[in-house]
């Protein structure tokens, strides 16, 4: 996710805070110390802190449940509206997705109460502020990860009470069908949430935003699933392309980088096998380092999976998703390059279909 910074890795897992997470770190800090001074401005800090930390239990909750049905999560990113744990693919059934939906939540509730036997008490600020002036830090984080468990069931897509939505529409129709459902249900809670925070409080129609993007995402990215399992890759493939041979100099890439309008190329060793891929990232991270040494084979990508003809661009799709490439070579079933398959492709065919709804592409 753009502008996150990685903080540490667990288990395998890149943490990363996103940088509206820092700013509102710093701004509730500030706004402690503006409240009551250095010492109000600590005593908010930790308590931030412990946010946090409950924040990114609820994701690891997430992550391990999808773990215990063969998915990884690459990474956990950390917002202003809570976290997003990025699974290297979607959950196969509808009740595996409901359960790794329902798993952030029940950590918070796990927390909620253990914080209520360590002698937490929960007093709802919106009922009754003035008996929550003075509830001590325990009692604080009680209260929060009671509200978090609300805030992240409301049926808003793709918040965890919106893919619940979706998991059990799905047992009754189409995926895709499923996620356009729970996405426009999403989008009215944005709407709402952008109305109230209007007349109430301006940090909500941050939250619309949020949550108004992140379901749009999530529904083009389900209707692209729906479109990619239906055809073949050699449908979209890319089939007048450039590739560079591993000893190429960078500026025998830059040649290739301008003159086309490519931005990934496959690099072939010296047999025309594919050695790698050389994107345009790499190459120009490689040009920063002005070693006139470099060739192509040094700062090309290696190990990236390769696709066939006859994949499926669903499973493609999902190889790419998993490897995190950029590009994918496609091979004949003689194992010669033949073709390049790009996340572009795939959104030019689910624009082609929805355009021509009754023609079938060979």
């Amino acid at each position: 996710m753009g502008w996150s910074l990685p903080i540490f890795r667990i288990a395998g897992i890149q943490l990363r805070i996103h940088v509206t997470f820092v700013l509102l770190i710093a701004w509730l800090a500030f706004g402690y110390y503006a409240q009551g001074g250095s010492p109000a401005a600590a005593e908010g800090v930790i308590f931030v802190l412990l946010l946090f930390l409950c924040v990114v239990l609820h994701e690891f909750g997430h992550a391990l449940a999808a773990k215990a049905f063969g998915i990884n999560t690459p990474d956990i990113t950390l917002l202003p509206i809570g976290g997003v744990a990025r699974l290297e693919r979607m959950p196969e059934e509808p009740k595996q997705e409901l359960l790794i939906a329902v798993a952030g939540p029940a950590v918070n509730v796990i927390i909620a109460l253990g914080l209520f036997v360590a002698g937490g008490s929960f007093i709802n600020p919106f009922v009754n502020p003035a008996a929550s002036e003075g509830v001590g830090l325990i009692s604080q984080l009680l209260i929060i990860n009671v509200l978090l468990v609300a805030f992240n069931l409301l049926p808003a897509f793709p918040m965890d009470g919106g893919r619940v939505l979706r998991a059990l529409l799905a047992t009754r129709m189409s995926y895709a069908r499923a996620t356009q459902i729970a996405a426009t249900v999403g989008q009215g809670f944005a709407f709402v949430f952008g109305f109230i925070g209007l007349i109430w409080n301006p940090f909500l129609i941050f939250i619309a935003l949020f949550v108004y993007i992140g379901a749009s995402q999530e529904a083009a990215l389900a209707q692209m699933k729906d479109v990619s399992r239906r055809f073949p890759v050699s449908s979209a493939m890319v089939r007048e392309f450039r590739t560079l041979p591993e000893n190429a100099t960078l500026e025998e890439a830059v040649d290739a980088l301008l003159a086309t309008s490519q931005h990934d190329f496959p690099v072939v060793d010296e047999t025309g096998n594919v050695a790698g891929v050389l994107t345009r990232h790499d190459l120009i991270a490689a040009l920063r380092k002005n070693d006139s040494a470099l060739h192509v084979g040094d700062v090309m990508r290696r190990n990236i999976p390769t696709v066939t003809t006859g994949t499926r661009f669903e499973e493609a799709f999902r190889i790419m998703q998993e490897c995190n490439c950029p590009a994918v070579p496609v091979l004949d079933s003689m194992k010669r390059l033949v073709g390049l398959l790009t996340p572009e492709n795939v959104t030019e065919l689910m624009m082609i279909q929805s355009a021509m709804p009754r023609r079938r592409i060979l």
